[in-house]
């Protein structure tokens, strides 16, 4: 058990790192991310590939009220050509919601967009939560991202196979707060159940 926490552990800092090391301020205070680097931290090789998740996500994003430009900001670049000339460069300044819609459009078999969805749901949350979000330092940020990662996915582990744990848990926690005695700590007993059981059986007899 103490393993699997270590792995979401060790899977929650990862992917909090992967994301925020990728994050921009903008010069209105606003975090950023640009699509060219979010496509390579989404392991999409081909930006034609990436760019047809963006205009899945632009449409979720008009689907649901919200402005696109406000979201999904054009920041095509021009670069030069060997010989000669110049080509534009495609891309985008996205704010946190516009990576949301993004991974939510991805391809979900791979590993990194499963993380990123989990990611983006707890940051959007997050501002929802906080009013002062913005405001806390980035050790504080950091915190409340991290526990609230814990209890999205905890939330996931509880709807599998681990809901016999939990059970077991919080029968544990219950027995705890009534200051009742652990089973581990129970006396053993001298006779063994089947032999108590016997016992029963001759009395019911």
């Amino acid at each position: 058990i103490n393993r699997t926490h270590l792995n979401e552990e060790k899977q929650n800092s990862y992917t909090e790192t992967l994301f925020e090391s990728i994050k921009h301020i903008n010069e209105y205070g606003n975090e950023i991310w640009y699509a060219r680097e979010l496509q390579k931290a989404l392991e999409y090789n081909q930006w034609r590939r990436f760019e047809e998740v963006i205009e899945r996500a632009k449409n979720a994003c008009k689907n649901s009220g919200n402005i696109i430009s406000e979201h999904f900001a054009n920041v095509g670049k021009s670069s030069p050509m060997p010989n000669g000339g110049e080509r534009i460069i495609d891309d985008y300044a996205l704010s946190r919601y516009a990576c949301y819609l993004i991974v939510q459009n991805g391809d979900s078999r791979k590993k990194v967009i499963a993380l990123g969805q989990t990611y983006f749901a707890v940051k959007t949350r997050q501002q929802e939560l906080i009013e002062n979000f913005d405001d806390l330092s980035e050790d504080k940020k950091r915190l409340a991202i991290r526990n609230e990662m814990k209890t999205h996915n905890k939330s996931l582990a509880e709807a599998a196979n681990q809901t016999h744990y939990e059970v077991g848990k919080k029968v544990r926690q219950t027995i705890k707060e009534l200051g009742g005695t652990m089973p581990e700590d129970l006396p053993t007993p001298s006779k063994g159940i089947k032999q108590i059981e016997r016992e029963q059986r001759k009395i019911t007899d």
